[in-house]
């Protein structure tokens, strides 16, 4: 897989593994965890949730601006990684007020932005080497699936330590009692019968007291997503050694200088950055106070204000690259606006509207043994066509051992089987891993007959299959109760229903919907940062890769639009939302093609 790669990728490949461990277990539980511990809503949830997705993405600014100015990359990322370990740490502590959760939020966001884009520069930096250069998408793509196999873990360990610390309490799991338990509490819960009835399952007996037990099994509940966030810590605590011993491997690069036409000066650093200042605060200051939205405002006005300092800062000769990236970035909003709800909306619908046991042949796939099993299975399957006779034979023994657990597995299984909310956020990095060869496999057979689509049109097709991947929740959502229409006014006071288990749907819908939404995730992200890696000025390596990671946090920071349209639109009306964002992004895209093409050459 690393042939003909740079050595450092492998150092790239495994230093990433911890990020990513963590990443995957707060999109697995962030949300969950802020609503169980602290009773909030959706809407207040998702905006904490978006915060936090922001500032991971927003702060790649600053260290991309460090990174670049002292061309100290690794040193960068070293930092990174150990303010990322502590955040997690202060996160894993029980009984934390709200406020000290969302400083540790920031911590994790701080550490994250200085790792992140400057690791992502470094990759490039290897294939900036002509020896590798014509291999940089298969680069990215090999550094993208490798990333994503702490994610694949992520969501099982999490749900794992939730699921083991409640069984020490003496409680079972079910994901929508937190709500309820929050609504008995509050005097804002209508049937108290369902509650009743839940209470007496996860308990094992009778409850005699629905107060006493719904303060208790919050408190237990919060608590084993704590130890979940310590396991993330220990992730990290791998991922740094990994890169203290190795770190060697990648490159150091020397300090870049800008290429300059006679008679021609660069801009005024200084100014660049005052004009950039400028618009930021009078961006925000309109946002606040005439659509009263600060959030909204300090994210594009942060964005507009990073579209000023490369106005500034670039030359004649590096202004055409530079907005190529920038429009690519335009589109990357609207991508990860729409495809980071699996960790907002898409977690909601898992929770409240999938249904909560599954039989013994879809339940191999939410078991991590059984799931890794048939996965080695099916991976032996696919090396018997292999021309080598060993591969070949590797194949036939894991195609054998494979099918074997698999079954043995499957007869384990009970003809119901529980599952968590948290487990469908395994399924992207499953099908990442799965993936990644085949899709490398399509464009390698289209590169040798000279039809392999340019980077920016993979990113234009990755648009339009996203769209695709909602428009699978579209159909899936139809005719199911919305939340809106279980609220009520009673007395002056919202109360609420619980969902009726008639709108829990099959898990193959949101196992379908990740399927869709993964492939287009490999036809932009990846390509997205090779784009990046390949066009950006020498000198502005860093500071473009947290362009990416800017445009990213934008569409983040919007992700709170689709928590607060949960409990207002119906369900259907919600993906379609997401539908008309990712077509209106390709159709941009595909219309500036040529100009970003040129930009490549």
């Amino acid at each position: 897989m690393f042939k003909n790669h740079p050595k450092g990728l492998l150092v790239a490949f495994f230093s990433n593994m911890g990020e990513r461990f963590g990443f995957y277990t707060m999109m697995a539980i962030l949300v969950l965890f802020l609503q169980a511990k602290y009773g909030l809503n959706e809407s207040i949830a998702g905006e904490i949730y978006s915060w936090f997705y922001f500032g991971i993405y927003a702060l790649a600014l600053i260290g991309g601006i460090i990174a670049d100015s002292t061309r100290k990359y690794k040193t960068v990322i070293l930092f990174g990684i150990i303010i990322m370990f502590a955040g997690y740490v202060m996160l894993a502590i029980p009984g934390n007020p709200l406020a000290l959760s969302i400083i540790a939020l920031g911590v994790i966001a701080l550490g994250n932005g200085l790792f992140k884009g400057n690791l992502q520069a470094v990759v490039g930096q290897m294939y900036d080497n002509p020896q590798y250069a014509s291999v940089r998408d298969t680069g990215y793509m090999i550094f993208y699936m490798g990333i994503n196999i702490g994610a694949l873990f992520a969501p099982h360990v999490a749900n794992g330590i939730r699921n083991w610390y409640l069984s020490t309490q003496g409680f079972a799991h079910d994901g929508s009692l937190p709500a309820l338990a929050h609504a008995f509490k509050n005097g804002t819960l209508e049937n108290t019968a369902s509650f009743q009835a839940l209470a007496d399952k996860v308990s094992g007996h009778v409850v005699t007291d629905l107060g006493t037990f719904a303060t208790q099994y919050l408190e237990v509940f919060a608590k084993g997503y704590n130890y979940a966030f310590g396991i993330a810590a220990v992730a990290m605590i791998i991922s740094l050694l990994v890169y203290v011993i190795f770190n060697k491997k990648l490159p150091q690069v020397e300090k870049a200088k800008a290429k300059v036409e006679e008679g021609q000066t660069l801009k005024s650093t200084t100014s660049a950055y005052i004009i950039a200042a400028t618009i930021f605060v009078i961006v925000t200051v309109i946002f606040h106070f005439v659509f009263n939205n600060l959030g909204l405002g300090l994210a594009i006005g942060l964005f507009l204000g990073f579209v000023a300092i490369m106005f500034q800062l670039s030359t004649k000769e590096e202004k055409p690259k530079v907005n190529a990236l920038l429009l690519v970035f335009l589109v990357v909003i609207f991508f990860w606006m729409s495809f980071h709800q699996n960790g907002l909306t898409l977690t909601f619908f898992a929770r409240d509207y999938t249904v909560k046991n599954v039989g013994p042949f879809t339940n191999i796939f939410f078991n991590i043994y059984s799931l890794l099993s048939f996965a080695a299975g099916v991976a032996g399957l696919v090396l018997l066509f292999n021309k080598n006779k060993k591969n070949r034979l590797y194949g036939l023994i894991l195609a054998v051992l494979g099918g074997i657990i698999t079954f043995f597995l499957y007869k384990k299984f009970a003809p119901a089987n529980p599952i968590g909310p948290e487990i469908f956020q395994s399924f992207n990095p499953v099908y990442i891993v799965a993936l990644t060869f085949p899709v490398m496999g399509v464009f390698t057979w289209l590169r040798n007959r000279n039809m392999e689509p340019s980077t920016p049109r993979k990113i234009g097709i990755g648009m339009i299959i996203a769209a695709l991947g909602f428009t699978v929740m579209l159909i899936a959502s139809l005719g199911l109760v919305s939340p809106h229409e279980l609220l009520f006014e009673e007395g002056g006071v919202t109360k609420i229903n619980s969902i009726p288990d008639s709108s829990r749907v099959s898990a193959y819908w949101l196992i379908g919907t990740y399927l869709v939404l993964t492939i287009a995730e490999l036809f932009l992200s990846p390509m997205g940062l090779s784009f990046v890696s390949k066009v950006a000025p020498p000198r502005f390596q860093g500071m473009m890769q947290a362009g990416w990671l800017l445009a990213t946090a934008v569409g983040n920071k919007l992700l709170s639009i689709g928590s607060d349209l949960w409990g207002k639109l119906d369900l259907w009306q919600l993906w379609a939302v997401f539908i008309l964002c990712c077509l209106a992004s390709a159709v941009f895209i595909f219309s500036i093609m040529k100009r970003l093409e040129k930009a490549t050459n």
